[in-house]
């Protein structure tokens, strides 16, 4: 066998860093490849999150909201005439600034309750009143994303907007006549009987609507009053006030 020269040493020496440096250099982009891997994958997990919660939940919660409506509706028809407080719902918010259309409302502010695409009134910290009683405050929560989004628009409500409330003998109108845009979610005056912090300091007929904001966070709420018009009865076409036929 042929002995090598100097240069062939060299040679070898030479060549046997880069063939190490070139396999690390292939670890290196494996290990980044797998990454970029996991950082797509937990993207598109995320997207579907967002897409469930943001989209999903609405379409089950509509269904829901609209299954529960027709038995309101139902148990009207079958019933005798008078207001009635059931576990089905009490009857339907109509704001025609929030495009939200129909909203039934029933008994209670409990998250599970208000993921089935409803309205509620409170019954805690401060009891709500409702629409038939002579004075008070019918103050009402409902979520501004996901689960049916009812008060979504909430913030397109100005000073004049109608609110109306149907039952199954009367409409009830009211006029929004204030609105806070930020406050602290603990602030549950808001929800008194006489709602200072909108300006009145004397009973009446208010109506409250709060909300979670900013949207797609629920760290402050949303606030808006009303305070009642008039009433009218319900026909037997159920032919809405003009409020709700423009």
């Amino acid at each position: 066998m042929a002995a090598r020269t100097g240069q062939d040493e060299r040679t070898d020496a030479e060549v046997a860093p880069p063939r190490q440096a070139s396999r690390a250099r292939g670890r290196v982009a494996g290990a980044v490849s797998v990454f970029g891997e996991l950082l797509i994958t937990a993207g598109l997990v995320l997207g579907l999150f967002v897409a469930y919660s943001l989209w999903w939940t609405n379409v089950l919660a509509d269904r829901e909201a609209g299954r529960q409506g027709d038995d309101v509706r139902h148990n009207w028809e079958s019933t005798e005439p008078g207001a009635l407080d059931t576990k089905d719902g009490i009857g339907f918010l109509h704001v025609p600034a929030m495009k939200n259309g129909e909203v039934l409302v029933k008994k209670g502010t409990a998250t599970e309750g208000l993921n089935a695409g409803v309205a509620g009134y409170y019954t805690d910290p401060v009891r709500s009143a409702l629409p038939w009683e002579k004075q008070g405050n019918f103050s009402l929560a409902a979520h501004r994303d996901g689960h049916g989004a009812k008060f979504h628009n909430i913030d397109k409500l100005k000073n004049g907007d109608s609110i109306v409330f149907e039952t199954k003998d009367l409409w009830y109108v009211y006029k929004v006549y204030a609105a806070l845009p930020e406050t602290s979610k603990y602030n549950v005056q808001v929800l008194d009987a006489v709602p200072k912090e909108s300006g009145r300091s004397g009973p009446g007929r208010y109506i409250t609507l709060t909300t979670c904001t900013p949207v797609f966070t629920s760290k402050y709420r949303y606030v808006v009053w009303g305070e009642l018009e008039r009433t009218e009865r319900v026909d037997a076409k159920r032919t809405p006030p003009a409020e709700l036929a423009r």
